[in-house]
């Protein structure tokens, strides 16, 4: 019997589980995949909670009922891999040998990494909303706040999801004039990009939009430190931000399994080649999502589109044959940018995000680099996609490879 390994029960192991175990036999493969979590988080949801448009349970799920008959799933801590040996060391030493292996473990936020972040103001005037602890604190905190500095800081590149610090502040004017007293709450986006996002055109859109909403962009901006006392951020250069409740992408990491395995970079991702989506050290390893080292974003849809890259190219090395699929960092992300409305932008390795429709060329029904109300649906909407089509593996009517129909040069 060959065994087939996936390390990690997110959203890229879970797709992967159920695309495979479709076209794997039963009587030639065992295919297990592992997870020390038994909750599936639907993470794009967390960015809902503060502003009390979801709450806990719209974003959660049993693992268990996730993963297709067939698969052994199995709860435990992954303490390393051993790639020479082909075998995965779990925590209280149990060991699984694989003939395959697909790395799946994600990110993780770091807040310990920037000093005095994660100190006595933790969770009390001091949140990140990337975990659900995060979320729901910061919710809470927001039911009581009467005003002051509201300030959104991103720690260091690269972070998961890099557009929703920038519907975070987008959602803030949106719910504090709401409340009424947005004219008492100063929001700013504190990054250390040169403006609101990567790309250029995308970052000038979005850049406009802050202005028109009175946000203020501060660019360029390194963390070096937190002071709690005093309640400033403080950079490399001693430029300090004042605040009333700070807002933070924490630095994030890949899986300390990786680091304990000696298989990461700096950051703990793994060196990945960015279009078969094998390891480059590694023939039978393959690497999904935000564990990898791809230029690309780490975001759901990256996970989406090279899923299907992966599962061609698994299956042609199993079968003996060359990796012919391509991964073009393909990604396209919904922005939400208040008051029932949102963006929409769509890019890969070689393209930054273009104006036009999305995905039928002059018919959409999304606008690229516009701000509709269409595109809040397509946001709203997607929620559904996840649990029920897109973690189930099933096919998609959009390709995985980025077209240049409806975009505008």
């Amino acid at each position: 019997m060959k065994k087939l390994v996936v390390l990690g029960a997110g959203t890229g192991g879970t797709i992967m589980v159920n695309k495979l175990r479709k076209v794997l036999d039963r009587s030639e493969w065992d295919i297990t995949i592992v997870d020390q979590h038994k909750t599936h988080y639907y993470q794009p949801g967390f960015l809902f909670i503060p502003f009390g448009i979801y709450n806990r349970q719209d974003v959660v799920k049993p693992k268990a009922d996730l993963i297709p008959a067939g698969v052994k799933l199995i709860y435990n801590a992954i303490d390393k891999v051993d790639p020479e040996n082909n075998k995965v060391l779990l925590e209280g030493g149990q060991v699984l040998p694989y003939d395959y292996l697909i790395i799946a473990t994600g990110t993780r936020t770091v807040p310990e990494e920037t000093p005095g972040l994660k100190d006595k103001l933790w969770y009390k005037d001091i949140f990140d909303f990337y975990t659900i602890e995060g979320a729901v604190a910061l919710a809470e905190k927001f039911r009581g706040w009467e005003g002051g500095d509201l300030v959104m800081a991103i720690a260091e590149l690269p972070f998961k999801c890099p557009v929703a610090p920038l519907e975070f502040v987008f959602l803030a004017d949106h719910y504090f004039h709401q409340l009424g007293i947005r004219d008492k709450v100063n929001i700013k986006f504190v990054t250390p990009l040169p403006g609101a996002f990567t790309k250029p055109r995308s970052s000038k859109m979005l850049g406009e939009l802050m202005n028109e909403k009175n946000i203020e962009v501060i660019p360029e901006y390194y963390i070096e430190s937190v002071d709690n006392d005093k309640k400033e951020l403080v950079s490399y250069d001693e430029k300090k931000i004042p605040f009333d409740i700070l807002t933070i992408v924490p630095t994030n990491m890949g899986s300390e399994m990786v680091e304990r395995s000696g298989m990461g970079d700096d950051l703990g991702f793994i060196p990945t080649d960015k279009f078969t989506l094998r390891s480059e050290k590694h023939e039978n390893i393959f690497v999904l999502g935000d564990a990898a080292n791809i230029p690309t974003s780490k975001a759901g849809s990256v996970v989406h589109f090279s899923a299907d890259v992966l599962y061609e190219n698994l299956l042609s090395a199993i079968e003996g044959r060359e990796l012919m699929a391509k991964f073009d960092g393909h990604s396209n992300c919904y922005i939400e940018t208040g008051f029932g409305k949102g963006s929409i932008i769509d890019f890969n390795y070689d393209t930054e995000p273009l104006p036009g429709t999305y995905p039928l060329p002059g018919i959409g029904p999304f606008g690229l680099l516009q701000n509709t109300k269409m595109n809040h649906y397509g946001k709203v909407l997607f929620r559904w996609i996840y649990w029920h089509i897109l973690l189930k593996g099933k096919e998609m009517p959009i390709e995985n490879e980025m077209t240049m129909a409806g975009k505008k040069l």
